[in-house]
């Protein structure tokens, strides 16, 4: 059987003893390193969240911005075009209108060199017409 005697307390105080230098020396270091590192690991992981939050804000930020920028050179797009075709019919109003002015004088010309070849022929109607008597007749009318 077991009989307890003196030695029995004295190896329970050494038991003791060697726990507590234990726990001193090697235990708690270990188990301070363990929790800074656990904090640090703590700390990376929230600054790690915070910049993917702050990046997917910035990633939403800018692609909002590009959308913006889309639909406004759209629209500055279709404002040229429209101004370029309001610019055209423009231009190719004056040309008709030019086209058309030169028209009507030209028209006015030929109608004046008409009447003025019109009436320089009624002059001389009377003269063509001895003329081609006394060649058909062969002598003067």
């Amino acid at each position: 059987m077991i009989s307890v005697d003196s030695s029995v307390f004295i190896q329970i105080v050494n038991f003791l003893f060697l726990i507590w230098i234990l726990n001193k020396i090697l235990y708690r270091p270990i188990r301070d390193i363990l929790a800074k590192r656990k904090d640090r690991v703590a700390g990376m992981e929230d600054g790690i969240q915070t910049c993917l939050k702050e990046a997917e804000e910035k990633n939403t930020q800018f692609s909002e911005g590009i959308r913006a920028a889309r639909s406004t050179g759209a629209k500055q797009k279709e404002k040229l075009i429209q101004e370029a075709e309001n610019e055209e019919k423009a231009i190719v109003r004056q040309i008709n209108e030019k086209a058309q002015a030169e028209l009507a004088k030209i028209r006015e010309k030929i109608a004046k060199d008409a009447e003025e070849v019109r009436q320089s022929l009624l002059q001389e109607v009377d003269k063509f017409a001895n003329d081609i008597g006394e060649k058909i007749l062969g002598r003067a009318v």
